[in-house]
């Protein structure tokens, strides 16, 4: 749990070796490994990443992706009046932009994130919302503590086993509670994760699921990402324990002229670059 007493000061670990040049490849990584990198990762770069895309999210919206995609007019967990009452966590939460404005819509959300630093925005941008650092493979709560669980591009990219973190949310939740998540849309890792004409062309094969690893010197890992298809993000679900009842692909809108690194109004008017995850606790 984070405190209000846990002060909004520079990390220690901005300074470390990790945080030199990295080497791109793919290669195999396995949990443990990954989810060191993450916590890395965003510990790190939190404050670069709230400064580039902190007016874009808000202090209280709910975004779900770079195309803008906003919670109010998507209706993705379920209509506006249902949420009052509910019990809801978010995992990756960030800064907790998404469960404070759950919590305007009369939710009780608890807001969930592997990273210290991003939880300290959380607490820098206020509001009484219940933060918990954890691993979203262990989740510090009892079975059937929630209505409802939500992610937007929190997690689920980033850990190797996807089952084990749907599992543990299936536990959490209630009888028929709802998640929901987004990712990158599985068809961009065939493409260079570039905004521009060259992020326009095939360069690798969609079929290929070896991760995507950023390492030191030292061949450690400090960022990873791993591609699933999107047969296997179904069957990742259904193993899960959950049923698929939505599968949206936000279509990029007119008003929205920025880019977000990969993310662009060029590729975003041609292919898909996100995938949000309707699904329903059996």
């Amino acid at each position: 749990m984070i405190h209000e007493d846990d002060t909004y000061e520079a990390l220690d670990s901005c300074t470390a070796d990790d945080a030199d040049e990295s080497e791109p490849t793919r290669r195999e990584a396995d949990e443990a490994e990954s989810s060191r990198a993450s916590r890395g990762w965003w510990d790190r770069n939190a404050d670069d990443y709230q400064i580039e895309h902190g007016t874009f999210l808000g202090d209280d919206r709910f975004v779900w992706c770079p195309e803008g995609l906003d919670e109010m007019e998507a209706g993705l967990l379920g209509p506006l009046e249902s949420l009052q009452g509910l019990d809801v966590l978010e995992i990756g939460a960030g800064a907790a932009q998404c469960s404070r404005w759950l919590a305007a819509q009369g939710a009780r959300p608890v807001a969930l994130d592997l990273s210290h630093r991003q939880l300290q925005h959380a607490l820098r941008i206020g509001g009484d919302i219940p933060l918990v650092q954890a691993d979203a493979g262990k989740l510090p709560f009892q079975d059937g503590s929630f209505d409802l669980a939500c992610s937007a591009y929190g997690a689920v990219p980033f850990v190797a086993d996807p089952v084990e973190v749907f599992r543990e949310v299936r536990r959490v939740l209630r009888p028929g509670g709802r998640w929901v998540f987004s990712v990158t849309h599985p068809v961009r890792w065939a493409f260079p994760d570039e905004p521009g004409p060259e992020g326009l062309s095939v360069s690798a094969s969609y079929f290929d699921r070896t991760p995507y690893v950023e390492q030191n010197d030292d061949g450690r890992a400090i960022y990873v990402e791993h591609h699933r298809t999107v047969g296997d993000r179904v069957r990742d679900v259904v193993a899960g324990g959950f049923t698929l009842v939505d599968l949206v692909e936000p279509q990029w809108p007119a008003w929205n002229t920025q880019e977000w690194g990969g993310w662009s109004p060029l590729r975003g008017n041609l292919i898909p670059g996100t995938a949000i995850f309707v699904c329903v606790r059996n």
